[in-house]
């Protein structure tokens, strides 16, 4: 269960966009929620800080008081939901990610963001913590306009993104847990590529073929896999199906199967052969494109 949400604003109505998420979540879990915001000092042209002058203060005092009009405003929605805010001081990813510890925690980030009181924005900080969050995080694409006040609709259909290998599975367990606020139901996803070959006699250049046998084997293969986690999970009472896609451009392919669920479920690395889940390439692609929630976990072992 999650005991912590971590909610990162940057004083814009795009990152109040996961208020009511985390909120809901909060309240389903027990858990408590802390709103937190990060002060880039200002720096005049001579390189000084303005904190060495005390200049900065005008600014913090400002950051301050939109936290606290947060808490207030978003407390009644929530009321048995204990909010706190806090104000940190540093690079955003790196005092962002050195605060957002904890088994039982879950930070939920706005993809990107602008706002009138700070000069970060989480379109970079997002990408960043990603890749180095040592919590999951569950990254939501805001809508143009202020949300309003209240908690979001529970997540009822999860499909979990996976590739054969041990550390894409690392996401069930964050998934699980989300999943089970709302006995959500699970469509475990896994997209194969068809297998191409090449002719040696088809004289230069040569010609590239779908190997249709191979393909299905590949199919087949991930079916059965598959099969194997959804009767583990069916075991501790979980309402789970699997979906197995052929598609040559899996970040395409995801994208379009997302549109039927709540919420997907994956991590920013997986394994096998060439890493078929390497961030940089179908993992991030998926995380750019989609408008669909998704919870990202980054696993354990990856430094």
């Amino acid at each position: 269960m999650f005991r912590t949400i971590f909610v990162p604003l940057d004083g814009s109505p795009f990152c109040e966009y996961t208020l009511p998420f985390a909120l809901g979540i909060a309240s389903r879990a027990g858990a408590a929620v802390q709103l937190l915001h990060v002060h880039i000092p200002l720096v005049y042209p001579s390189g000084i800080s303005a904190l060495d002058s005390g200049g900065d203060e005008p600014v913090k005092e400002q950051e301050w008081a939109y936290l606290d009009r947060t808490v207030s405003r978003w407390q009644a929605a929530a009321p048995k939901v204990p909010i706190s805010r806090d104000l940190l001081l540093g690079f955003a990813a790196d005092v962002l990610r050195e605060r957002m510890i904890g088994a039982d925690s879950l930070a939920v980030m706005s993809t990107h963001g602008h706002g009138p009181l700070s000069r970060f924005w989480l379109g970079s900080v997002a990408d960043a913590m990603v890749r180095t969050a040592a919590v999951p995080l569950l990254m939501l694409s805001p809508s143009e306009q202020s949300p309003a006040v209240g908690l979001a609709p529970p997540f009822q259909h999860m499909m979990i993104l996976l590739d054969g290998s041990e550390l894409a599975e690392q996401v069930l367990e964050p998934a699980l847990r989300l999943g089970r606020l709302t006995d959500a139901r699970y469509t475990l996803l896994r997209v194969v590529k068809p297998i191409v070959t090449f002719s040696s006699n088809l004289g230069w250049p040569s010609m590239a073929g779908t190997a249709d046998e191979l393909t299905r084997k590949a199919r087949d293969e991930a079916q059965v896999y598959l099969d194997g986690v959804a009767e583990r999970l069916r075991g501790q009472g979980l309402s789970v199906q699997t979906r197995t896609v052929i598609h040559g451009y899996p970040a395409e392919a995801i994208l379009q199967e997302t549109r039927q669920a709540d919420v997907l479920g994956l991590a920013t690395r997986g394994h096998g052969g060439i890493r078929r889940m390497l961030l940089g390439s179908v993992a991030d692609k998926v995380l750019r494109g989609g408008t669909t929630p998704m919870l990202v976990c980054r696993p354990r072992d990856e430094k």
